[in-house]
């Protein structure tokens, strides 16, 4: 049976401490948000992934309402959305992304 949107995406993010949905690959952005969401994990040195939902249609609109956040990229740390970097600056800005991250890596 097919999976659903819904679970493919359930799975997704509890399979990756940071996802990132957005225009493009880790290795091949095809957006500069996008290029930038990687560029700003890239420097914390912790394993993330990118899944390029461009093409689709389908998981784009239930993200969207899943977030209620309409722009791609959409971050994920450890299970909560947080936006994009418009967001994940300011909260760098505050001394808050380090602690997530750690907290989200040094979990059992």
């Amino acid at each position: 049976m097919a999976q659903s949107i819904a679970d493919e995406v359930a799975e997704e993010i509890k399979k990756n401490k940071i996802l990132i949905y957005g225009k493009g690959t880790k290795t091949q952005p095809q957006c500069g948000f996008t290029m930038e969401t990687i560029q700003f994990f890239a420097k914390y040195g912790q394993p993330f992934e990118v899944i390029n939902v461009l093409g689709n249609n389908e998981k784009r609109e239930y993200l969207s309402k899943l977030t209620n956040w309409p722009t791609l990229p959409k971050v994920f740390i450890d299970g909560t959305f947080y936006g994009d970097t418009d967001i994940l600056d300011e909260m760098e800005r505050k001394g808050e992304v380090k602690p997530l991250l750690d907290a989200a890596f040094n979990q059992k």
